[in-house]
């Protein structure tokens, strides 16, 4: 899975996802983790803008349902999901254990509108302490070039460094809707 670069860093052979945006390798090296995130993101405005007329690229986001609580509740599951499956090939516990994810699929961005804030803030604490508790033992006994568990259809298994850098894409995808709906709501913006 490992990308050739160009002389600008950009991938010129990476594999491909559905929207034709480069895939990161599952166990680069430092250099190409840091240069294959930076391309799959850098794919995503192109994806997301493209085939829009000028119209579509005045659109708002006033129509949207995505609440604060959504992608905040979302980044949890991420958090308690993401690195338990993928570092060490096991199922999170509650509350996703106890989700119907197939009639369900965006369970936790719909069922925050009935947390309380006090709810939604607890569940994100808990799953990002023990994300942080199992990536400090990992990086203690493996570093970030070991493998995870977890193991892919072809037989891959991402390293600590891509399931890391996948938890920060994560965040920042989630962070710009935050921008949105906050100063939707009060009109707070900036860092």
């Amino acid at each position: 899975m490992t990308a050739d670069m160009d002389e600008r860093g950009r991938s010129m052979t990476a594999d491909m996802d559905e929207h034709g945006r480069p895939e990161p390798p599952l166990a680069g090296d430092e250099a190409a983790a840091l240069l294959g995130s930076p391309e799959r993101r850098r794919a995503t405005p192109a994806w997301k803008c493209g085939g829009l007329d000028a119209a579509g690229l005045r659109a708002t986001v006033g129509v949207s349902s995505v609440t604060l609580g959504g992608p905040f509740k979302h980044m949890a599951d991420v958090e308690d999901t993401h690195v338990a499956r993928l570092l060490l090939a096991r199922a999170a516990g509650a509350p996703w254990d106890a989700v119907d994810w197939d009639a369900e699929p965006d369970w936790e961005w719909t069922s925050a509108a009935q947390d309380s804030p006090k709810e939604l803030m607890a569940l994100w604490e808990g799953a990002t302490a023990r994300s942080r508790s199992l990536v400090a033992d990992a990086l203690t006994h493996g570093g970030p070039e070991q493998l995870g568990r977890f193991t892919t259809s072809a037989g891959e298994s991402p390293n600590l460094r891509r399931i890391l850098l996948d938890l920060i894409e994560e965040y920042a995808r989630h962070i710009g809707h935050a921008d949105l709906i906050r100063e939707s709501v009060d009109g707070l913006v900036g860092e």
